[in-house]
C-alpha cells in the first residue's frame, strides 16, 4: 500500500494538503517540516507520491527533489512541487531537477487533488528500503 508524504514547513500548509488530498484512498500520510525530515520519512512504508515545497529550513526542496531522483529506490515517485515561487526560473529549476508537476501557493484544492489523482493512481508504489 502507499502513503503520501507532504513536506512543507508550514504545518497550516501540510492541514490544508492532506484535507485536499483525503479521497485519493491512500495509505495515510506522512508529513516532514523540513528537506531533511522527508528524506528520514521516505523510509517508513512505501510512498506513492510526494508533495514538496522549495523553501525550507536546512535543505533547500530542490535538494530534496534531487536526492529522490538519484537514488535507485525513489526515482519513479512522482512529485508535485507546492511554493509560493511563481518565477519562471524557479518552475524551470523544478521541472529540470525532477518535479512531476509544479504549482503555486495559493492553490486551488481541487486541481492540487486532480493531479495527485492521476499521479497517485498511475503510479505503482515505490519501495521504502533504500536499494
Amino acid at each position: 500500500m502507499k502513503s503520501i508524504v507532504i513536506v512543507d514547513d508550514s504545518p497550516t500548509i501540510r492541514r490544508m494538503v492532506r484535507a485536499s488530498l483525503a479521497t485519493l484512498g491512500s495509505d495515510g500520510f506522512v508529513e516532514a517540516g523540513s528537506g531533511l525530515e522527508a528524506i528520514e520519512q521516505l523510509t517508513l512504508g512505501p510512498v506513492g507520491l510526494m508533495v514538496l515545497d522549495l523553501n525550507m529550513p536546512d535543505m533547500h526542496g530542490l535538494e530534496v527533489l534531487k536526492f529522490v531522483r538519484r537514488h535507485p529506490a525513489y526515482r519513479a515517485l512522482p512529485v508535485i512541487v507546492l511554493t509560493t515561487r511563481s518565477d519562471e526560473a524557479s518552475r524551470d529549476a523544478a521541472m529540470a531537477a525532477g518535479a512531476t508537476v509544479y504549482l503555486t501557493k495559493p492553490f486551488l484544492p481541487q486541481v492540487l487533488a486532480e493531479h495527485a489523482r492521476t499521479l497517485f493512481d498511475q503510479g505503482a508504489s515505490v519501495r521504502s528500503e533504500p536499494s
